[in-house]
């Protein structure tokens, strides 16, 4: 039997044009995916980020009421660098989001809205690489994310969409692409956008400067270039942003 972790990597799926990025914080992308959102975007395709929180308990010396509105402004700079203008935020409260009917409802709205044929997510598993837990967040936002992407197509869950805010259902997602997984299927080459990668992760710079004691730019560069290089082997070689890919 093939050994899942040696097996090689797909290219991700091409006959695409609208995708919704659907994370819990402000630099969620930026630590998973963000090269490959940089390549899409120079390709023509619309990519939309919606956040569940604003990142206002990510900072230990800031309080949330001020550490909001700078992280907010931090994810748009972030964001545009990659070529991604549309940047939405839910209003969850970080650190204690609450996987439920009203956080589906919330994804499944904006699904409605953007009619996104790709979704993109971060590891709900409970795990990173099976030995580091994962976050409650992350977990949450994940899982609802995946079952919202079944949930926008159906008129009878949440009519209420279509009732108090115009949205008819959608069943056109065809894929949902989960970034940080310990079981990638597909993966993007990393190369042409990797270095807007970095200088996109650079805009979260008082959250990674509260993180570590590395120069921002340096700690941003060995970060990506070491994950993006853990990909290479299933590759064929190439650094790459890796998924795993659930299609409909």
């Amino acid at each position: 039997m093939t050994d899942p972790k040696t097996e090689q990597l797909q290219e991700m799926p091409a006959d695409w044009q609208r995708a919704l990025a659907v994370v819990a914080h402000p630099d969620d992308l930026e630590y998973g995916c963000a090269a490959a959102v940089a390549t899409w975007t120079d390709e023509g395709r619309d990519v939309v980020y919606l956040l569940a929180t604003r990142g206002e308990a990510g900072i230990d010396g800031i309080s949330p009421e001020e550490c909001a509105p700078l992280r907010e402004r931090e994810q748009r700079a972030s964001a545009a660098v990659v070529g991604v203008s549309t940047v939405e935020f839910l209003d969850h409260k970080d650190g204690v989001i609450e996987y439920g009917t009203a956080l589906r409802r919330d994804i499944a709205a904006a699904i409605r809205r953007h009619r996104p044929e790709l979704v993109i997510t971060l590891n709900h598993r409970d795990t990173w690489g099976g030995t580091a837990w994962n976050t409650p967040d992350h977990r949450a936002v994940g899982r609802a994310t995946l079952d919202a992407a079944a949930d926008a197509g159906n008129r009878w869950i949440f009519p209420e969409l279509i009732s108090e805010q115009g949205l008819e259902p959608w069943d056109g997602v065809r894929w949902v692409a989960v970034a940080g997984s310990e079981r990638p299927t597909h993966a993007v080459d990393a190369g042409p956008g990797l270095e807007r990668s970095v200088a996109s992760l650079l805009e979260h710079r008082l959250y990674i400067e509260g993180l570590t004691d590395q120069a921002p730019e340096e700690y941003c560069r060995a970060f990506l270039t070491g994950m993006t290089q853990m990909a290479a082997p299933r590759f064929g070689g190439r650094p790459a942003v890796a998924f795993e890919l659930f299609g409909s």
